[in-house]
């Protein structure tokens, strides 16, 4: 099963009120954009195809070689975003994967997930849903008789009807390649002046071809990050998902809930961690040590056995079994 992915980053993200583009925004320490990449990047190892419009030169910096790089010119939706990739995604795989880039904590194995029920179904494409009660403005899924889906309807297109409708769009799809393309160019101009994802939908019935949903267990998963808000909501997600990992693999936090860890940052069992701790960057901290409370370290290897109390320790090499603190600040 070949499949190249297609991440929409060329939007303006208005609402984060900012001069850096929205995509770059660090959550955990890590640009937003990053987590899809790396996410992607477990399902399939085609190099992606990222479209951007608003900061481009920006955002091709940080994404450097882990994509292609594809620009919409003009801000004329969804479905000309796609399109925008044709050149570089079109007929070199069998399935084409779209995401958005502003999605950090949605799981490779949900990503999986529609790739799976796409490669069993004849039709055009699956895609994910959810369902719940607040609808967050995501377009409402109507689903055919045999469960398959009729149509998104958009919040605002809505009737009452469709309004009680708990099944949500998350904008997550898997198309078969050999559809994608020429429907993308079917795709009618909105009233907005605007080319819609969404209406794949109807033009895969007009053919036909059955749309598959997925329904998506973990809520958390769905959030796309638009303003600052969700950025925070964002970054509570993915570093409880972290601290678990650790806990889970040997390490000990008396409080999790005060304790933060960043992305990149690694280490071994045995580590106690206590209150107001705070690791970053690329540090790498050994087996059997004791850290906190009130510890800042950031791009540091801190060797086996060490204690550091009420200390900042940055771009630093800590040798076996050193105690530091209270106090301290070591590097810089």
């Amino acid at each position: 099963m070949s499949i190249i992915p297609v991440i929409l980053a060329a939007g303006q993200g208005t609402r984060m009120k900012s001069a850096l583009p929205k995509v770059l925004h660090a959550v955990l320490g890590k640009p937003m954009i990053s987590y899809i990449l790396d996410e992607i990047a477990k399902v399939t190892p085609e190099k992606p195809v990222v479209v951007l419009g608003h900061g481009a030169d920006q955002v091709k910096a940080v994404i450097q070689e882990r994509a292609h790089i594809a620009i919409q010119k003009q801000q004329l939706g969804t479905a000309d975003a796609v399109l925008a990739a044709e050149a570089q995604a079109a007929d070199k795989t069998e399935y084409v994967i779209v995401a958005y880039s502003d999605m950090p904590c949605l799981r490779a194995q949900t990503i999986q997930r529609i790739c799976d029920t796409q490669k069993e179904n004849s039709g055009a494409f699956s895609m994910l849903t959810i369902i719940q009660e607040d609808s967050h403005g995501f377009g409402r899924i109507v689903r055919q008789m045999d469960g398959s889906v009729a149509a998104i309807v958009e919040e605002a297109q809505a009737t009452p009807e469709i309004l009680n409708i708990k099944e949500c769009n998350v904008g997550v799809y898997c198309f078969r390649s050999s559809w994608l393309w020429q429907a993308l160019k079917r795709v009618k101009i909105s009233p907005k002046g605007e080319y819609y994802l969404t209406d794949l939908v109807e033009l895969a019935n007009e053919d036909h071809l059955p749309v598959q949903a997925v329904v998506l267990e973990d809520q958390e998963e769905a959030l796309g990050v638009n303003n600052r808000v969700h950025l925070s909501e964002a970054e509570g997600i993915l570093r409880k998902r972290i601290n678990q990992k650790w806990m889970m693999e040997g390490v000990t936090m008396i409080d999790p809930s005060s304790t933060y860890i960043a992305a990149d940052v690694t280490i071994s069992r045995d580590v106690i961690l206590y209150p107001d701790t705070w690791i970053e960057g690329k540090t790498i901290i050994g087996d059997n040590c004791l850290i906190g409370p009130g510890t800042f370290i950031a791009d540091s290897e801190i060797g086996k056995g060490c204690v550091i109390r009420q200390s900042s320790v940055k771009n630093y090499s800590l040798p076996e079994k050193s105690v530091i603190g209270p106090f301290q600040v070591l590097g810089q």
